[in-house]
């Protein structure tokens, strides 16, 4: 690939100006060479730079002419600061026009892609209070015929069956169409789910909903992860990927306030259909937004869109200069990750369980596995079963709820901004803990205080009852195990399996994690229910030896990946080092980029897949 030399041109030169008598042609990829007449060069600025482009004459898009990227050939006699324009013209059929959003606005700021990238979370958080908050409602009861346990299960439990399937068909659809399409797509079936269910008019409608509002939900629980990790620098990686856990609890309480409105002020089924309608809308959101969002950088390079690639690293990382020392290491990293990937054969799913990786799927899936296992999105579920079993009722409970919900989200906002400074296996470790001891503390509280009973507050679905002093101590215990999970597993859970896959195995090995998340959290919505009915109090043991077990797990088999570069953490896998030990290994990304610093401008990014510019 040749070099290209560009370097800064005063404003006024930036007006199109017409082509000198003799314009030498320009040899483009992917265009055929009976329409090779492509000699219309812009000079685009971006912040301090300028981006040379290739435009194909007459390809007139809305306004704007439609960009070919990668130039092939750069005639030595063509000056590098003219803009040429050339007369419209048809394109012709063979011409192959690469994605035209590289000339919309962009937005650049991580934490603003962050916000928005984020509202995939959100859908997931918007459909588990859309379900929790009505399931002790009368209204709600009535017009679907007073579900027993095991068909409330089943309906709460049918979008995270959608989600499972649509987190298997993630890594695929993003490998395919980028992380950017993947969410889009994912976007628009999200609104079709929503619609579904603010129709629904029996349970198998109801259900047939969830289901396709959890094949959205799979999809962007998955993928922004991916997106978010690839684009975000290392120091700040966790903080980034972990905004999705507190989106998904900001779309928790929303959902859960915006429900409590419907159910006090609308009177009929109206309530609950208005409820799920407005679902739509943060699926819109994120739909619009996606439209001004950088493609991931590393996806782009494994498309060999290297051009691209590196522009996206550097207004990401460093305003625009392509010469950071950190942008050259970075991209030089990326190069290498996509050089691996292309001398490996294309992977099946099967082969994330392969001699290379299988430790790093065993990570992705298990974490996801003891997230639920830990019993979090139980007590987001089931919230109001927990506290009716504690003697409130009415409005109370639903205030109480509320709380919890707050809790969750203040105790995750918190963590975000030193969550990189704490590190991956501590939090895991010290979440895993303390939860254990309250599952522990809230089974002997309800076996030795509580009695069982024939329903409360008329629910045949709750059979145990505890009241006075101890009921508000199962809720106070409740409330501190709702911040010991916002603070650890519930943001580690989601950052740690979007780190530890390879570039080519990282979308379907994300969406395989995943997958087990939904896998379990579908077994637990449907098993909990019936749980609280038959065994009572036990619950909380099942999940206090969950905690035991997953402890040792974590110790002595998940690496520290906080503060490291996605190419580093390869690294780690590949050696030998113990897990619990994996803290000592030196920043190599760091002495990298001190040492291109002191090298200078010298330290060009540079290599076979490399653009260099002199500036």
């Amino acid at each position: 690939m040749p070099r290209l030399a560009l370097r800064k041109i005063p404003p006024r030169l930036m007006t199109p100006c017409p082509p000198p008598a003799s314009v030498p042609r320009l040899l483009c990829p992917g265009i055929s060479p009976r329409s090779s007449a492509f000699y219309c060069v812009v000079l685009r600025r971006h912040v301090d730079l300028f981006r040379t482009e290739l435009y194909g004459p007459g390809v007139f898009y809305r306004g704007t002419w439609r960009v070919f990227c990668g130039i092939v050939h750069w005639p030595a006699d063509l000056p590098p600061l003219v803009t040429y324009k050339t007369p419209c013209r048809k394109p012709h059929r063979d011409d192959k026009v690469h994605d035209s959003s590289a000339i919309m606005y962009t937005i650049t700021n991580i934490y603003v892609l962050a916000a928005f990238g984020t509202i995939g979370g959100a859908l997931f958080g918007f459909d588990i209070s859309s379900m929790s908050a009505w399931i002790g409602v009368d209204t709600y009861t009535e017009y679907f015929g007073s579900p027993d346990s095991n068909l409330q299960g089943g309906i709460t439990a049918s979008m995270s069956a959608g989600s499972f399937a649509g987190s298997i068909a993630a890594g695929w659809l993003a490998d395919i169409l980028g992380r950017r399409y993947a969410l889009m797509v994912a976007s628009l079936v999200w609104i079709v789910g929503a619609m579904v269910q603010c129709s629904a008019q029996n349970v198998t409608h109801l259900v047939a909903g969830r289901v396709v509002s959890g094949l959205a939900v799979g999809v962007t629980s998955s993928q922004t992860c991916v997106y978010l990790s690839e684009l975000a620098p290392a120091r700040i990686r966790g903080r980034v990927v972990g905004i999705q856990q507190w989106a998904i609890e900001w779309g928790i309480l929303i959902m859960y306030l915006i429900a409590y409105g419907c159910a006090v002020g609308v009177s009929g089924p109206a309530a609950f259909r208005i409820c799920w309608g407005i679902q739509a809308v943060p699926g819109l959101i994120l739909f619009i937004a996606l439209f001004f969002f950088p493609e991931s950088p590393r996806w782009l390079a494994s498309q060999e869109r290297w051009e691209e690639a590196l522009e996206t690293l550097a207004i990401i990382h460093a305003d625009g200069d392509r010469h950071d020392p950190a942008v050259q290491v970075a991209f030089e990293e990326v190069q290498e990750a996509v050089r691996v990937a292309h001398e490996s054969q294309d992977i099946s799913f099967l082969a994330l369980f392969g001699p290379r990786v299988w430790k790093r799927t065993m990570c992705g899936m298990s974490v996801q596995m003891w997230q639920q296992l830990l019993g979090g999105n139980v007590a987001m579920y089931y919230v109001v079963y927990i506290f009716e079993m504690a003697g409130m009722t009415g409005n109370t409970t639903l205030w109480s709820s509320a709380i919890q919900y707050v809790i969750f989200l203040v105790t995750t906002g918190a963590m975000l901004p030193v969550i990189d400074r704490v590190g991956r296996r501590k939090l895991l470790l010290i979440g895993s803990v303390t939860c254990m001891i309250v599952h522990y503390i809230i089974a002997g509280v309800m076996a030795s205080k509580g009695r069982p009973v024939a329903s409360v507050n008329g629910n045949a679905n709750l059979t145990w009852e505890i009241n006075g002093s101890a009921g508000m101590a199962v809720i106070a215990f409740s409330y501190i195990f709702t911040g010991i999970y916002g603070l650890t597993w519930a943001p580690i859970g989601w950052i740690y399996a979007a780190e530890v896959f390879p570039l080519k195995y990282r979308a379907k090995g994300v969406g395989v994690s995943a997958a087990t998340n939904w896998i379990f959290n579908f077994a637990l919505a449907y098993f909990v229910s019936p749980a609280f009915h038959n065994i009572q109090w036990k619950t909380y043991i099942i999940f206090g030896v969950f905690c035991t077990v997953m402890t040792f797990h974590v110790f002595f088999t998940y690496p520290e990946t906080a503060g490291r570069t996605l190419e580093e953490i390869d690294l780690i896998f590949d050696t030998d080092v113990k897990p619990w030990r994996t803290h000592e290994i030196g920043d190599i990304f760091g002495e990298e980029v001190e040492r291109r610093k002191e090298m200078g401008p010298k330290a060009e990014t540079s290599g076979e897949a490399s653009h260099k510019e002199v500036v």
